[in-house]
């Protein structure tokens, strides 16, 4: 799951990106508001975290530029402390959600699962394929009534795959939506985190329901006995 940080207090976006990194997202940070603008219109995002005060465009702007393009990505904007009236705006602008700074790190993970529950266009409550299910907003995994413990990394991992159960997922695509497009290290970490898996959700279970396909990438397919 992808998420895009736009927030120009460098100590601050570092520190979102560490927390939500370890928490299992992929992060991308931009500073400005124009090179935020930009990075939200190119890529596809899970949701934005927006600081309204921002060189180059306010949130603001940014924020209305996306939803007067159509574009639906949840938005939890960053307000100053008892800013009612930003909070306001941010809410007449098209965010779906707002957080008054100074704020705990533990609410504003809290408010981004809820926002990912509730949805923007990208997003289901549930993914299903076969018996194995996966619950996005809180983050749980399983076979029938079964629940599987899996890491931040390995739910990530599994997700991007099954998010697009049946089709044939390259690694470089993994690595973008799981790693963020920072990443410039081995492609093969991917194979790394797709052996814990089936370790995990297959072997214990007599399925093969993630198939590699050679030379191209990885597939979650539905009936793998």
């Amino acid at each position: 799951m992808r998420l895009l940080v736009i927030e120009d207090e460098e100590r601050l976006a570092a520190t979102l990106k560490r927390g939500l990194e370890a928490a299992g997202y992929a992060v991308d940070v931009a500073h400005d508001g124009r090179v935020g603008l930009y990075m939200a219109r190119e890529y596809p995002y899970q949701a934005i975290v927006l600081d309204i005060m921002l060189p180059g465009l306010n949130g603001y702007r940014v924020c209305a530029r996306l939803r007067a393009e159509s574009i639906d990505t949840p938005i939890l904007m960053l307000t100053a402390k008892n800013g009612e009236y930003d909070e306001a705006e941010a809410l007449d602008t098209g965010a779906d959600d707002y957080l008054a700074k100074p704020f705990s790190y533990v609410v504003l993970e809290a408010r981004l699962r809820a926002l990912l529950r509730r949805g923007g266009a990208r997003r289901q409550s549930l993914l299903r394929v076969d018996d194995l299910w996966l619950d996005p907003g809180n983050r749980t995994c399983g076979r029938g009534e079964v629940r599987i413990d899996l890491t931040a990394k390995e739910f990530a991992v599994l997700e991007c795959l099954a998010l697009r159960a049946d089709e044939v997922v390259p690694k470089a695509e993994v690595v973008e939506q799981v790693w963020s497009a920072a990443f410039d290290g081995d492609l093969n970490i991917v194979e790394v985190y797709v052996s814990a898996l089936r370790r995990k959700v297959d072997v214990p279970f007599g399925r093969h329901t993630i198939e590699t396909v050679r030379g191209s990438g990885y597939r979650v397919a539905g009936h793998g006995r």
